[in-house]
């Protein structure tokens, strides 16, 4: 597998991220297994259900204004009164029992999304379409210190760094007699 932002090859086709640029090869691994197509694309393009919530609780509104109002008024004025008073009701309570139950069984619809795949990311820096204000970069700038900012100890102030150095235990042990005969 290769990077589409850099080209660089990749040693296996399970990296998460490009060695070079960075760039999150998970999603592009995922379209070479499934043969060039994302099938989280087919599933949120599938024809979605008119029964939502959403729909419930407006087709319950509807419901309210057309039997308590405009069904009630007509009556009214046409001087059925036991008519105007059912249909009143049948308004009030069969708004109350399609809201209810469209909150309790209906499936939402709002999409989930936490449960939408990488897809919906916007593209990495450098593609076509992606950011160029470097926000999306994987890697920072490579930084370096001048040589002229270190300077060297002040004198007398030097360590011997030898003995942070490991040594065998043969070794130290000859260091040890060696110091006690110059003693």
């Amino acid at each position: 597998m290769h990077c589409p932002n850099c080209g660089q090859h990749q040693i296996s086709n399970e990296t998460k991220f490009c060695s070079r640029c960075g760039l999150p090869l998970s999603l592009v691994a995922e379209v070479l297994a499934n043969g060039g197509f994302l099938p989280q694309l087919a599933e949120l393009n599938k024809k979605r259900s008119i029964f939502t919530k959403k729909n419930g609780v407006v087709f319950g509104a509807f419901w309210f204004i057309f039997f308590t109002m405009l069904l009630t008024s007509i009556f009214g004025i046409a001087g059925a009164d036991e008519l105007a008073g059912i249909t009143a009701v049948i308004g009030v309570f069969g708004m109350l029992m399609i809201v209810i139950g469209s909150l309790v069984l209906l499936p939402s619809s709002k999409q989930n999304l936490l449960a939408l795949p990488q897809t919906q990311l916007p593209p990495p820096h450098g593609l076509p379409g992606g950011t160029t204000s470097g926000q999306h970069a994987a890697l920072p700038p490579q930084q370096s210190v001048p040589v002229s900012a270190y300077s060297a100890p002040q004198p007398g102030r030097w360590r011997d760094t030898n003995d942070l150095l490991p040594t065998s235990v043969t070794e130290e042990t000859t260091r040890l007699l060696d110091d006690q005969k110059q003693q």
